[in-house]
Formats: structure tokens, C-alpha cells, sequence
């Protein structure tokens, strides 16, 4: 399929790598994934055009500014990086896009400068590499079902732009289901169980009563969610253990939110997530350079599904989502879809 536009794509520069480093510097691909995620313009797009890829949206390497303790520092480290991301774009606005990077650490911050991304830099909204921490507190976890992010959520809502759940693994201290099997971190399980239960949280907070047109997006076709959504809805209303929400689940879930296929390339989990959200509320994604372009674009241009399904997949379900203006993809000179 030519024209895919692909959602969950990073990038690092070297005030970043660090963090890549510590999660994937003793891996044989590290000297690759360094290579490939401080490069936006060369191997990137000679990819992007081999694969039928017109067009990608950025977003700073995992955990960055979640990961830090000091508020000052956090705040610098993300406007820095969101201004080096958007004179990167701005080579290339034809195939590039941006989310920033949000220094959450302090709601109030990352509320400005998510205003100031979205208004003045032009990105599609912010992404988050998941919680985040208290001040001076390594192991303290901060999620953003917390009132004190409410009014970021607000204007999220107000401005139309997209909040993006990313993973990341548990603190130290909450590892100790791990222990001894550091093959289950990272993307392998921990990143989705990690994401999966922050989502959950969002939802069952009230957070979408309150902001019903609030749009979510999460990758990795929804960390598991739409495999057990009967259950939790089940369990819920079974025993609802103090939960005040005014609908199902998974209501919020097919209202609010909206999953990528970044880096999971299965034929039956992209079928699932179809009957389960609804082919309009999937978008392609490839997650790179921590998956390979090619292997995320060559099983999407083949999948089993249809192929009206895989033209909203692939492209004009962005376009919608976050009003690109990018034509419909076939070709026609001064096509505006």
C-alpha cells in the first residue's frame, strides 16, 4: 500500500541517548538503533520511500523526561527537545510530524508547553513515555489519573490534539515479579501490563465524564486491552468495588481512544483489534527504529483483511484523527481528500 502514514516512529538526539543506551546498550543492535534513531533525513526516508510510507510523526526516545527528578531540568530537557524536533520537521514537512515531549513531572509545565508545541511548533499533541515521578524521587510512580493532571487533559480536549500513551518498564521496586527473568521487561511484557493498567486507570477515574471528547492513542494495537475487555466489563459490574463511572469501560474505550499497530505484526491481534475497536479507530504504526520499517510496512501491506480496511489503517484514519493535510494518496495533483 502506497501513502501509509505511520504514527509511532522516535527519534534521539545527544542529550537523549543515554536512556536508550541503559535500556538497549548491551544488545548486539544497539550500534544500529543509535545510528537510526539520531538520523531523521537520510536512511529514515530512503526507508520510508522504499516502503510506501509518505509520511511520519516523531516522538523523543523512551523514557527521557519521564524518567528525571528535578523539575528545572525536565522543563529544559523537553523544550529543547521539542525545538530540536521541530527545526528538524520544518526540513522536511512534507514527511515529517511531530508530538512533544512533555515535562510531567510538573502538570502545570507540561500543560505550557504542550499548548506551545501544538500552537506554535505545530505538533499533533504530546506523547508520554509513561508515569512519571516525584520531585527528587527515583522510585515514586506519578500516573495521570491524578486530578493534578486534569486541566492538561482539558486543554487536550480543548485543542482537538491527541495524548499518546507510551510505555515504560515499572521502578525498580515494583519489579519483583521479574526478578531473576529480565527477558519479560521492556516490550516483551512489562512495557504492555505497565501501559495497559495506566490506561485503565485513565478510564476508571471518571477522566472521559468529565472530558468526553478527549482522544487517546495508544500503540502496540492496545497492550492487550481489547483481548480482555468482556472480562473487565464483567468483573467490573460484578463487583464494582467503589468505581464511579458512568459507563462501561469499554465504552470509553470505543469512544475515547485509539490503538496503533506499532510493533506488533500479527495478522489475528490486527483482527481482534478490528472487531473489537472498529477499523476506523486503528492506525499504522511501525515503531521505529526499535522495529524494523520494513518488517512493520511488508506484513501490513499484506494482512488479512480488507482492503477498505487497510486504506483507513494505513492512512486515512490519521488524516482524520489529526487533520493532516495530506490528500487522500491517489496521486491526483491538488487532491485535498
Amino acid at each position: 500500500m502506497q501513502g501509509k502514514i505511520a504514527l509511532e516512529e522516535h527519534f534521539a538526539f545527544e542529550g537523549t541517548l543515554a536512556g536508550a543506551e541503559f535500556l538497549h546498550g548491551k544488545s548486539a543492535f544497539w550500534p544500529i538503533l543509535r545510528r537510526q534513531l539520531l538520523d531523521l533525513h537520510q536512511e529514515r526516508i530512503e526507508k520510508m520511500d522504499a516502503l510506501g510510507i509518505e509520511y511520519s510523526i516523531l516522538s523523543l526516545n523512551a523514557p527521557t523526561a519521564q524518567a528525571m527528578t528535578n523539575k528545572k531540568e525536565a522543563i529544559e530537557l523537553c523544550r529543547r527537545a521539542n525545538d530540536y524536533l521541530a527545526e528538524e520537521v520544518a526540513k522536511n514537512p512534507k514527511r515529517l510530524g511531530g508530538f512533544a515531549t512533555l515535562p510531567l513531572l510538573d502538570p502545570e509545565a507540561a500543560t505550557v508547553e504542550l499548548i506551545r508545541a501544538v500552537k506554535e511548533l505545530g505538533f499533533y499533541g504530546g506523547l508520554t513515555n509513561g508515569f512519571s515521578h516525584k520531585e527528587g524521587n527515583a522510585e515514586s510512580a506519578v500516573y495521570y489519573d491524578e486530578k493534578q493532571y486534569w486541566p492538561m487533559f482539558e486543554e487536550i480536549e480543548k485543542m482537538g490534539c491527541i495524548f499518546y500513551m507510551h510505555p515504560r518498564d515499572p521502578i525498580t521496586s515494583q519489579q519483583l515479579m521479574y526478578k531473576d527473568h529480565p527477558w519479560l521487561l521492556t516490550a516483551a511484557w512489562a512495557f504492555g501490563v505497565e501501559t495497559g493498567t495506566h490506561t485503565l486507570r485513565l478510564i476508571c477515574s471518571g477522566l472521559f465524564d468529565k472530558y468526553p471528547k478527549l482522544k487517546i492513542l495508544v500503540g502496540h494495537l492496545g497492550e492487550g486491552l481489547t483481548f480482555h475487555r468482556w472480562r473487565i466489563d464483567h468483573c467490573i459490574a460484578r463487583d464494582p468495588r467503589g468505581i464511579q463511572i458512568k459507563k462501561k469501560p469499554s465504552e470509553y474505550l470505543h469512544h475515547n481512544f485509539y490503538f496503533s499497530t506499532s510493533g506488533n505484526f500479527v495478522d489475528q491481534s490486527l483482527q481482534n483489534a478490528v472487531a473489537e475497536m472498529g477499523a476506523d479507530r486503528i492506525l499504522f504504526s511501525a515503531d521505529y527504529p526499535y522495529e524494523k520499517m520494513e518488517e512493520a510496512a511488508e506484513w501490513f501491506d499484506r494482512a488479512a483483511i480488507g482492503e477498505n480496511d487497510r486504506q483507513k489503517i494505513g492512512r486515512t484514519n490519521a488524516i482524520k484523527l489529526l487533520n493532516l493535510k495530506l490528500g487522500c494518496g491517489c496521486g491526483k495533483a491538488g487532491c485535498k481528500m
